[in-house]
Protein backbone atom coordinates (compact mmCIF):
# COMPACT_ATOMS: atom_id res chain seq x y z
CA UNK A 1 0.00 0.00 0.00
CA UNK A 2 2.91 2.36 0.69
CA UNK A 3 4.51 1.94 -2.64
CA UNK A 4 1.15 2.64 -3.89
CA UNK A 5 0.27 5.87 -2.19
CA UNK A 6 3.81 7.49 -3.25
CA UNK A 7 3.13 6.50 -7.10
CA UNK A 8 0.06 8.09 -6.79
CA UNK A 9 1.36 11.11 -5.65
CA UNK A 10 4.29 10.48 -8.36
CA UNK A 11 1.82 10.48 -11.30
CA UNK A 12 -0.78 13.15 -9.14
CA UNK A 13 1.82 15.92 -8.90
CA UNK A 14 3.91 14.33 -12.31
CA UNK A 15 6.91 14.41 -10.20
CA UNK A 16 9.34 12.14 -12.05
CA UNK A 17 9.39 10.56 -15.66
CA UNK A 18 11.00 7.99 -17.50
CA UNK A 19 15.32 9.06 -17.87
CA UNK A 20 15.26 11.41 -14.89
CA UNK A 21 18.13 11.15 -12.78
CA UNK A 22 17.64 11.91 -9.09
CA UNK A 23 19.39 13.27 -5.82
CA UNK A 24 17.78 11.55 -3.10
CA UNK A 25 18.52 13.68 0.47
CA UNK A 26 19.61 10.79 2.61
CA UNK A 27 20.16 11.80 6.76
CA UNK A 28 19.33 7.89 7.68
CA UNK A 29 16.26 8.71 9.44
CA UNK A 30 12.66 7.17 9.24
CA UNK A 31 11.82 9.90 6.45
CA UNK A 32 14.66 9.89 4.18
CA UNK A 33 15.38 5.91 4.31
CA UNK A 34 11.48 5.43 3.35
CA UNK A 35 12.46 7.85 0.71
CA UNK A 36 15.09 6.40 -1.33
CA UNK A 37 13.54 2.53 -0.43
CA UNK A 38 10.29 2.97 -2.13
CA UNK A 39 11.97 4.64 -4.71
CA UNK A 40 14.18 2.21 -5.40
CA UNK A 41 11.33 0.01 -5.51
CA UNK A 42 9.28 1.39 -8.14
CA UNK A 43 11.99 1.78 -10.83
CA UNK A 44 12.89 -1.63 -10.34
CA UNK A 45 9.12 -2.74 -10.70
CA UNK A 46 8.62 -4.12 -14.27
CA UNK A 47 4.56 -3.94 -14.00
CA UNK A 48 5.48 -0.17 -13.06
CA UNK A 49 6.30 1.81 -16.42
CA UNK A 50 8.37 4.40 -14.70
CA UNK A 51 12.18 4.09 -15.10
CA UNK A 52 14.57 6.62 -13.37
CA UNK A 53 18.06 6.88 -11.49
CA UNK A 54 18.64 7.55 -8.14
CA UNK A 55 21.82 9.08 -6.33
CA UNK A 56 21.98 9.13 -2.54
CA UNK A 57 23.60 12.54 -0.79
CA UNK A 58 23.88 12.80 2.47
CA UNK A 59 25.57 15.43 5.07
CA UNK A 60 27.77 14.80 8.01
CA UNK A 61 26.80 17.60 10.44
CA UNK A 62 29.01 16.34 12.78
CA UNK A 63 26.45 17.69 15.77
CA UNK A 64 25.84 14.60 17.23
CA UNK A 65 27.63 11.90 18.83
CA UNK A 66 26.06 9.59 16.08
CA UNK A 67 26.92 11.35 13.43
CA UNK A 68 29.67 9.24 12.11
CA UNK A 69 27.24 6.39 12.79
CA UNK A 70 24.70 7.53 11.25
CA UNK A 71 26.75 8.55 8.23
CA UNK A 72 28.32 4.67 8.03
CA UNK A 73 24.90 3.57 8.23
CA UNK A 74 23.62 5.76 5.00
CA UNK A 75 27.08 4.17 3.11
CA UNK A 76 26.38 0.59 4.13
CA UNK A 77 22.66 0.51 2.85
CA UNK A 78 23.35 1.96 -0.36
CA UNK A 79 26.36 -0.61 -1.06
CA UNK A 80 23.82 -3.15 -0.11
CA UNK A 81 21.57 -1.51 -2.74
CA UNK A 82 23.92 -0.73 -5.23
CA UNK A 83 23.17 3.33 -5.57
CA UNK A 84 25.61 5.81 -5.54
CA UNK A 85 26.44 7.87 -2.77
CA UNK A 86 28.07 11.17 -2.15
CA UNK A 87 28.86 12.29 1.12
CA UNK A 88 29.71 15.63 2.81
CA UNK A 89 31.56 16.59 6.17
CA UNK A 90 31.16 19.57 7.66
CA UNK A 91 31.57 21.56 11.16
CA UNK A 92 28.06 23.01 10.87
CA UNK A 93 27.92 24.67 14.18
CA UNK A 94 31.76 25.99 13.36
CA UNK A 95 30.22 27.27 10.28
CA UNK A 96 27.36 29.01 11.82
CA UNK A 97 29.62 30.98 14.19
CA UNK A 98 32.22 32.03 11.50
CA UNK A 99 29.10 33.28 9.52
CA UNK A 100 27.53 34.24 12.19
CA UNK A 101 24.22 32.79 11.46
CA UNK A 102 21.70 30.21 12.78
CA UNK A 103 22.45 26.42 12.67
CA UNK A 104 19.66 25.82 10.94
CA UNK A 105 19.69 28.20 8.05
CA UNK A 106 23.58 27.17 7.83
CA UNK A 107 22.52 23.49 7.60
CA UNK A 108 19.61 24.33 5.05
CA UNK A 109 21.93 26.93 3.08
CA UNK A 110 25.18 23.97 3.09
CA UNK A 111 22.13 21.18 2.47
CA UNK A 112 21.28 22.99 -0.90
CA UNK A 113 24.52 23.94 -2.45
CA UNK A 114 25.78 20.23 -1.64
CA UNK A 115 22.21 19.24 -3.55
CA UNK A 116 23.35 21.80 -6.12
CA UNK A 117 26.96 20.44 -6.35
CA UNK A 118 25.85 17.00 -7.00
CA UNK A 119 23.26 17.81 -9.39
CA UNK A 120 25.78 19.26 -12.05
CA UNK A 121 28.47 16.79 -11.15
CA UNK A 122 26.20 13.65 -12.18
CA UNK A 123 24.21 15.56 -14.46
CA UNK A 124 20.87 14.88 -12.84
CA UNK A 125 17.50 17.08 -12.88
CA UNK A 126 15.96 16.26 -10.04
CA UNK A 127 16.70 16.80 -6.00
CA UNK A 128 13.76 14.76 -3.58
CA UNK A 129 13.49 15.32 -0.35
CA UNK A 130 11.46 13.74 2.09
CA UNK A 131 9.11 16.05 3.34
CA UNK A 132 6.02 14.56 4.49
CA UNK A 133 2.30 15.61 5.35
CA UNK A 134 3.07 16.05 9.12
CA UNK A 135 6.43 18.35 7.88
CA UNK A 136 3.43 20.28 6.03
CA UNK A 137 0.96 20.38 8.45
CA UNK A 138 3.56 22.21 10.51
CA UNK A 139 5.14 24.09 8.53
CA UNK A 140 1.62 26.07 8.27
CA UNK A 141 0.85 25.48 11.92
CA UNK A 142 4.59 27.41 12.49
CA UNK A 143 3.27 30.30 9.69
CA UNK A 144 -0.06 30.84 11.16
CA UNK A 145 1.83 31.56 14.57
CA UNK A 146 3.91 33.96 13.55
CA UNK A 147 1.34 35.79 11.40
CA UNK A 148 2.13 34.83 7.70
CA UNK A 149 -0.28 35.94 4.88
CA UNK A 150 -1.39 33.68 2.71
CA UNK A 151 1.86 32.60 1.25
CA UNK A 152 2.80 31.26 4.41
CA UNK A 153 -0.42 28.68 4.23
CA UNK A 154 0.66 27.08 0.90
CA UNK A 155 3.08 25.25 3.26
CA UNK A 156 5.73 23.14 1.74
CA UNK A 157 4.65 22.49 -2.14
CA UNK A 158 4.97 18.91 -3.75
CA UNK A 159 7.25 20.26 -6.39
CA UNK A 160 9.38 23.34 -6.97
CA UNK A 161 10.91 24.94 -9.71
CA UNK A 162 10.65 21.53 -11.67
CA UNK A 163 13.00 20.31 -9.99
CA UNK A 164 12.75 19.89 -6.35
CA UNK A 165 10.49 16.86 -5.66
CA UNK A 166 8.69 15.83 -2.35
CA UNK A 167 7.05 12.26 -2.68
CA UNK A 168 6.34 11.59 0.55
CA UNK A 169 4.14 14.71 0.48
CA UNK A 170 0.70 13.17 1.29
CA UNK A 171 2.63 10.19 3.55
CA UNK A 172 1.81 11.06 7.21
CA UNK A 173 4.37 9.78 9.76
CA UNK A 174 2.56 6.76 10.84
CA UNK A 175 2.74 5.05 7.56
CA UNK A 176 6.49 5.95 7.14
CA UNK A 177 7.30 4.31 10.47
CA UNK A 178 5.09 1.11 9.78
CA UNK A 179 6.72 1.23 6.57
CA UNK A 180 10.02 0.91 8.17
CA UNK A 181 9.36 -1.91 10.25
CA UNK A 182 7.80 -3.78 7.36
CA UNK A 183 10.85 -3.48 5.54
CA UNK A 184 13.08 -4.23 8.02
CA UNK A 185 14.96 -0.56 7.17
CA UNK A 186 16.05 0.27 10.80
CA UNK A 187 16.60 4.03 10.30
CA UNK A 188 18.90 6.09 12.38
CA UNK A 189 16.67 8.16 14.87
CA UNK A 190 17.83 12.02 15.73
CA UNK A 191 17.28 12.15 19.46
CA UNK A 192 17.10 15.77 18.95
CA UNK A 193 13.71 15.89 17.62
CA UNK A 194 12.65 15.03 20.45
CA UNK A 195 14.32 18.51 22.50
CA UNK A 196 11.72 21.12 22.15
CA UNK A 197 14.44 23.58 21.74
CA UNK A 198 13.10 24.79 18.75
CA UNK A 199 9.62 25.90 17.32
CA UNK A 200 9.48 23.16 15.10
CA UNK A 201 9.91 20.66 17.50
CA UNK A 202 7.59 22.53 19.96
CA UNK A 203 5.22 22.21 17.49
CA UNK A 204 5.81 18.90 16.75
CA UNK A 205 5.77 16.98 20.14
CA UNK A 206 3.64 19.84 21.74
CA UNK A 207 0.71 21.53 19.53
CA UNK A 208 -0.28 18.86 17.38
CA UNK A 209 -0.22 15.96 19.97
CA UNK A 210 -2.54 18.65 21.77
CA UNK A 211 -4.92 19.62 19.47
CA UNK A 212 -4.81 15.92 18.10
CA UNK A 213 -6.18 14.83 21.31
CA UNK A 214 -8.49 18.11 22.44
CA UNK A 215 -9.52 19.14 18.72
CA UNK A 216 -9.54 17.24 15.66
CA UNK A 217 -7.55 13.48 15.59
CA UNK A 218 -7.10 13.96 11.67
CA UNK A 219 -5.20 17.65 11.97
CA UNK A 220 -2.63 16.60 9.74
CA UNK A 221 -4.90 16.09 6.77
CA UNK A 222 -7.18 18.64 7.57
CA UNK A 223 -4.44 21.17 7.79
CA UNK A 224 -2.89 19.58 4.40
CA UNK A 225 -6.40 19.95 2.56
CA UNK A 226 -5.98 23.72 3.18
CA UNK A 227 -2.90 24.61 2.48
CA UNK A 228 -3.99 22.67 -1.19
CA UNK A 229 -7.07 25.16 -1.25
CA UNK A 230 -4.79 27.95 -0.09
CA UNK A 231 -2.25 26.96 -2.91
CA UNK A 232 -5.36 26.22 -5.46
CA UNK A 233 -6.58 29.89 -4.96
CA UNK A 234 -2.72 31.32 -4.99
CA UNK A 235 -2.19 30.10 -8.25
CA UNK A 236 -4.90 31.77 -9.66
CA UNK A 237 -4.30 35.42 -8.07
CA UNK A 238 -0.78 34.62 -9.24
CA UNK A 239 -2.15 33.76 -12.50
CA UNK A 240 -4.43 37.49 -12.40
CA UNK A 241 -0.79 38.98 -11.64
CA UNK A 242 1.66 38.15 -14.03
CA UNK A 243 -1.56 39.69 -16.33
CA UNK A 244 -1.92 42.63 -15.25
CA UNK A 245 2.23 43.10 -14.45
CA UNK A 246 2.45 42.59 -18.44
CA UNK A 247 -0.55 45.28 -19.25
CA UNK A 248 0.85 47.95 -17.12
CA UNK A 249 4.73 47.51 -17.13
CA UNK A 250 6.36 49.99 -19.06
CA UNK A 251 10.34 49.40 -19.21
CA UNK A 252 11.64 46.64 -17.12
CA UNK A 253 15.78 45.68 -17.08
CA UNK A 254 16.07 42.98 -14.52
CA UNK A 255 19.11 44.30 -12.06
CA UNK A 256 18.54 48.18 -12.87
CA UNK A 257 14.93 49.52 -12.94
CA UNK A 258 11.24 48.47 -13.55
CA UNK A 259 8.87 51.30 -14.89
CA UNK A 260 5.42 50.85 -14.13
CA UNK A 261 2.33 53.04 -15.13
CA UNK A 262 0.74 54.92 -12.01
CA UNK A 263 -2.92 55.11 -13.01
CA UNK A 264 -3.05 51.70 -14.38
CA UNK A 265 -1.81 50.71 -11.27
CA UNK A 266 -4.27 52.95 -8.93
CA UNK A 267 -7.06 51.62 -11.02
CA UNK A 268 -6.63 47.95 -9.96
CA UNK A 269 -7.86 45.80 -6.81
CA UNK A 270 -5.95 46.24 -3.47
CA UNK A 271 -5.02 42.37 -3.53
CA UNK A 272 -3.60 42.42 -6.83
CA UNK A 273 -1.88 45.95 -6.29
CA UNK A 274 -0.03 43.81 -2.95
CA UNK A 275 1.50 41.48 -5.01
CA UNK A 276 1.86 43.74 -8.17
CA UNK A 277 4.42 45.21 -5.46
CA UNK A 278 6.26 41.69 -4.59
CA UNK A 279 5.92 40.15 -8.28
CA UNK A 280 7.77 44.02 -9.50
CA UNK A 281 9.83 43.43 -7.14
CA UNK A 282 11.07 40.22 -7.27
CA UNK A 283 11.55 40.36 -10.69
CA UNK A 284 13.77 43.49 -10.06
CA UNK A 285 16.10 41.68 -7.74
CA UNK A 286 15.44 38.04 -7.64
CA UNK A 287 13.77 38.42 -3.70
CA UNK A 288 11.02 40.01 -1.85
CA UNK A 289 13.30 39.44 1.44
CA UNK A 290 13.05 42.09 4.29
CA UNK A 291 9.55 43.80 2.13
CA UNK A 292 7.30 43.32 5.00
CA UNK A 293 3.35 44.09 5.24
CA UNK A 294 4.33 48.39 6.49
CA UNK A 295 6.24 48.63 2.91
CA UNK A 296 3.72 47.10 1.14
CA UNK A 297 1.16 49.67 2.73
CA UNK A 298 3.48 52.55 2.41
CA UNK A 299 3.91 51.99 -1.65
CA UNK A 300 0.38 51.78 -1.79
CA UNK A 301 0.00 54.78 -0.29
CA UNK A 302 2.56 56.64 -2.29
CA UNK A 303 0.88 55.63 -5.40
CA UNK A 304 -2.39 56.73 -4.39
CA UNK A 305 -1.23 60.14 -3.31
CA UNK A 306 0.18 60.54 -6.70
CA UNK A 307 2.56 63.27 -5.47
CA UNK A 308 5.51 63.76 -8.08
CA UNK A 309 8.87 63.10 -7.16
CA UNK A 310 8.28 61.24 -3.71
CA UNK A 311 10.04 58.54 -3.18
CA UNK A 312 10.28 55.39 -0.79
CA UNK A 313 13.42 53.02 0.03
CA UNK A 314 11.36 50.47 1.67
CA UNK A 315 14.45 48.46 2.24
CA UNK A 316 18.36 49.52 1.93
CA UNK A 317 18.51 47.77 -1.84
CA UNK A 318 15.13 49.20 -3.46
CA UNK A 319 13.98 52.61 -4.54
CA UNK A 320 10.50 53.55 -5.18
CA UNK A 321 9.94 56.75 -7.37
CA UNK A 322 6.78 58.86 -8.34
CA UNK A 323 7.80 60.45 -11.48
CA UNK A 324 5.90 61.65 -14.40
CA UNK A 325 2.57 59.65 -13.72
CA UNK A 326 5.24 56.56 -13.36
CA UNK A 327 6.10 54.36 -10.97
CA UNK A 328 9.93 53.83 -10.73
CA UNK A 329 11.13 50.78 -8.48
CA UNK A 330 14.83 50.65 -8.93
CA UNK A 331 18.24 49.10 -7.11
CA UNK A 332 20.25 51.58 -4.78
CA UNK A 333 23.65 51.07 -5.88
CA UNK A 334 25.07 51.09 -2.28
CA UNK A 335 28.88 52.40 -2.35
Amino acid sequence: MFKEKILKTIKKYSLIQNGDKIIVGLSGGPDSISLINVLDEIRREEDIDLKFEIIAAHINHNIREEAKSDENFVINYCKKKNIEIHVLSIDITKKAKEEKKGTEETGREVRYQFFEKILRKTQANKIATAHTANDNAETVLMNIIRGSGTSGLKGIRPIRENKFIRPLIDTTREEIEKYCEEKKLNPRIDKTNFENDYTRNKTRNILIPLIKEKFNPNIIMTINRLSDIINEENEYLEKITKQKYKEIVIEEKIGDKIILDLKSFNKQEEIIKKRLILQTINTLQGTTQGIGKVHIEDIIKLCKNNLGNKYLTPNKNIKVLIKNKKIYYSIVINK
